[in-house]
C-alpha cells in the first residue's frame, strides 16, 4: 500500500526531513487505494484463467490442458502470496476457486464453465452490494471499518454513512457491468473472449473503482470533517425523563 506507515495512534510516522525541521507541505489525504489495496491481489487473479486459455489452445482445446495449466499456475500464485505474506485463508479461498472452477469444467466437460463460478459470483456480489446499501450496513464502510479496526462505529457518523453509501454504489456497478458482460459471452461459449473479459473487467476496473469511489466518498463529506479514520459519532439524544 501507498503512503507513509502509521504508528499506534494513527497519526504519520515523520520521515527524516520531517524530524530535521524541513516543511513536510500539505498532506495528502489517506485514500481507499491506501487502506485497502487491490491491484496485486486482482493481478493474481488473472492468472489462472490466462494459463486456462494458454493451455487450452495448446492443447488443440483441451479441456484437461487447460484445468491442468490453471491448476499448476494457481499452485504458484497461493505459494507466492504466502511468502509475501499475504493471509492463509484468503490464499486458501483462492486457490480453492480456482480448483473449484476446475472440477466444475472437467464435470461438464465444457471449456466456458470453467468462468462459470466466476459469472455466479459477480451475481451474488452485485445483490449483496446493493443489499447492504438498502439496509444502511454499505459493504464499503464495512470493509473500511474491519481495516481501521472501527467495528461499527462508522455508522454512528451520519456524514460517513452517507458517503460509503454512495460510494458502494460505485463497487455494485462494477459487479453489474462484469454480468452484462460475462453471462453473454459464457452461453454463447466464447472461451477466449471470457478471458479477455476476465482480464479486462478485473485490475483495471478494481483500480477505476477505487479512485472514483474514494472521490464519491470524499465530495460526500463535508469541509472540515477529519476523515475515514476519526467518524465523527454521533449519539442517541437521551428521551426526556
Amino acid at each position: 500500500m501507498g503512503g507513509a506507515p502509521e504508528g499506534d495512534s494513527g497519526q504519520a510516522v515523520p520521515g527524516p526531513d520531517q524530524r530535521a525541521g524541513a516543511d513536510p507541505g500539505p498532506a495528502r489525504p489517506e485514500s481507499l487505494t491506501d487502506l485497502l489495496g487491490g491491484r496485486r491481489g486482482a493481478i493474481d487473479a488473472t492468472l489462472p484463467p490466462l494459463a486456462f486459455a494458454v493451455g487450452w489452445l495448446l492443447g488443440g482445446e483441451s479441456l484437461w490442458g487447460g484445468v491442468g495449466a490453471a491448476l499448476v499456475v494457481g499452485a504458484v500464485v497461493a505459494g507466492v502470496r504466502l511468502r509475501r505474506g499475504d493471509r492463509p485463508r484468503s490464499v486458501l479461498i483462492g486457490l480453492l476457486a480456482v480448483c473449484v472452477a476446475a472440477l466444475i469444467a472437467v464435470r461438464t466437460g465444457r471449456a466456458e464453465n470453467f468462468f462459470l463460478l466466476q459469472v455466479l459470483s459477480n451475481a451474488a456480489s452485485a445483490l449483496a452490494w446493493a443489499v447492504s446499501i438498502v439496509v444502511r450496513w454499505p459493504l464499503l464502510g464495512v470493509l473500511v471499518g474491519v481495516v481501521l479496526g472501527q467495528r461499527a462505529r462508522w455508522r454512528r457518523d451520519p456524514a460517513l454513512l452517507r458517503g460509503y453509501g454512495r460510494a458502494s454504489w460505485v463497487w455494485t456497478a462494477t459487479y453489474v457491468l462484469r454480468v452484462a458482460v460475462f453471462v453473454p459471452l459464457y452461453l454463447g461459449g466464447q472461451v477466449l473472449a471470457l478471458v479477455v473479459a476476465r482480464v479486462a473487467l478485473t485490475w483495471p476496473l478494481v483500480a477505476a473503482a477505487l479512485g472514483l469511489s474514494w472521490v464519491v466518498l470524499r465530495r460526500s463529506l463535508p469541509a472540515g470533517h477529519p476523515g475515514l479514520r476519526h467518524p465523527v459519532t454521533v449519539d442517541p439524544v437521551a428521551p426526556p425523563r
